[in-house]
């Protein structure tokens, strides 16, 4: 289990340019392979992803117990990033109806892809000397993509597809990630163990490239705040692209 690179990939080299060309063919065949699958069909597969998440989301607390912080008292990887709701929205979303299913769907292929695709491009923290948990990384955000695909898929055929349901989830989470932050500084006192989930700790600044600057000349509240907002307006660019723009296309 405890397997470590002899030298570990970095950002931008051949591993890292390989494992992007992968998910990038992946993604694209698997779009192909669901463009005929029904919404009852494409439910279900949104559910199993989902699953097995949450299956590798508890594997992941138990390696990184054991293996990294060995039994140190840490919740760094507390399973509340904003990349982390995907598993949520996915395995909920086939059990979920009417306004509650649709935020959950549009937020997997507006706010969840793009989570998906800035942790893939800016991997920093997913460059892990263990390699299982290296691995994990990488699959987990493929995953992401795919089930942002599926969700994309289903919705495009409905006839109302609304945002706001989603960036209320969005924001909803947000203020949950802000409360582990506040609790697990208050418990642990240490930045290298805190959380720091949706990278708002009020506490320190930003480790994000461009919002680090943004913290230092004008503060860790006005960063957060931008921070957050710039996610929220990118994901509505995303589903202007994705459900409004076709429609004056078509119109």
């Amino acid at each position: 289990m405890d397997l470590v690179f002899s030298t570990t990939p970095q950002p931008y080299g051949l591993v890292h340019w390989l494992i992007l060309a992968g998910i990038l063919a992946a993604s694209v065949l698997f779009a192909l392979a669901i463009r005929r699958s029904d919404e009852r069909r494409l439910l279900r597969l949104l559910f199993v992803m989902g699953l097995c998440m949450l299956l590798a989301e508890a594997w992941k607390q138990w390696f990184v117990v054991r293996y990294v912080y060995r039994g140190t008292r840490s919740m760094w990887f507390f399973p509340w990033q904003l990349c982390s709701q995907a598993m949520y929205c996915s395995a909920l979303a086939p059990l979920l109806r009417g306004k509650a299913q649709s935020a959950a769907l549009v937020f997997l292929c507006t706010f969840s892809m793009i989570g998906a695709v800035f942790a893939l491009l800016i991997p920093e923290d997913m460059m892990r000397p263990q390699i299982l948990l290296f691995c994990h990384s990488f699959l987990y955000h493929a995953v992401m993509l795919l089930e942002g695909l599926t969700a994309f898929r289903i919705l495009r055929h409905r006839e109302k597809v609304p945002f706001l349901p989603a960036l209320v989830l969005y924001l909803g989470m947000a203020v949950v990630a802000e409360i582990v932050n506040v609790a697990s500084h208050l418990w642990i006192r240490d930045v290298r163990y805190e959380a720091n989930m949706f990278y708002i700790t009020p506490f320190y600044p930003s480790t994000q490239p461009v919002f680090d600057a943004i913290a230092a000349h004008a503060g860790v509240a006005v960063e957060i705040v931008v921070y957050l907002g710039l996610i929220a307006l990118g994901a509505f660019g995303l589903y202007l692209l994705e459900f409004r723009l076709p429609e004056k296309k078509n119109a």
